[in-house]
Order: C-alpha cells, then sequence, then structure tokens
C-alpha cells in the first residue's frame, strides 16, 4: 500500500477542527474523518464528511495537531490550499470549509463551485 503524506500546510486543520476530529473518532471507534467532494449541492460540488478505518492505496493523508484525514485523488486537488475549521453557534454546529479555490459558494456554505 502506497499512501502519500500531503504537506499539511496545504490543508490546513484548526486547533477546534482538530480537537472534534479527536472527540468523533475516540466516540465512535475509528481512525480517520475522510474529506471528500462530490457533484451536487446548490452550488455544483459539495463536501461530505465521513469516517473511515484506513486510507485507500491512493488516498492523502493529512496530519495536523494530533488528528488526521484521509482524502481522496480526485478531491484533494479541489482542496488544495483550504483550511478546515469546526464551530459551534447557537444554530447548531459543523466543519466549515475555507476554500481558496472556490468562486462561489451557496448560503449554507456546504457547496461550492470553481
Amino acid at each position: 500500500m502506497t499512501v502519500e503524506y500531503f504537506d499539511a500546510a496545504q490543508v490546513v486543520l484548526t486547533n477546534d477542527a482538530a480537537k472534534h476530529i479527536q472527540t468523533i473518532v475516540a466516540e465512535k471507534d475509528t481512525k480517520y474523518l475522510r474529506v471528500s467532494i462530490t457533484g451536487g449541492g446548490c452550488s455544483g460540488f459539495r463536501y461530505v464528511f465521513n469516517l473511515d478505518e484506513a486510507p485507500h492505496d491512493d488516498d492523502t493523508v493529512v496530519k495536523k495537531h494530533g488528528s488526521a484525514i484521509i482524502i481522496d485523488p480526485m478531491s484533494i486537488q479541489y482542496l488544495a490550499g483550504s483550511t478546515l475549521d469546526y464551530v459551534q453557534t447557537l444554530a447548531g454546529s459543523n466543519f466549515i470549509v475555507s476554500n481558496p479555490l472556490a468562486t462561489g459558494t451557496c448560503g449554507c456554505g456546504e457547496s461550492f463551485t470553481v
């Protein structure tokens, strides 16, 4: 199995995101948060977050602040330079992706265009 360890400076995990990822994987007894991009959403592409036990042969692993996320080859090209944050508000809590490659986003921030 060949796994590329991506330069963590290319995808940044904030401290809040790293802490929440650690909480999730501990509660769910898994190892990784998988971040991917799929077609759909009101702006063309959308961010998807799932739990996974191990990276696939062609996945990219980003380790930062004691947490690790895995990203598939198609998705990494759309996430390069992004920051993954976790925010909690009165309306709820969720991961937020600040993506410099996005040329537009929907109102909820879950989908984007490039």
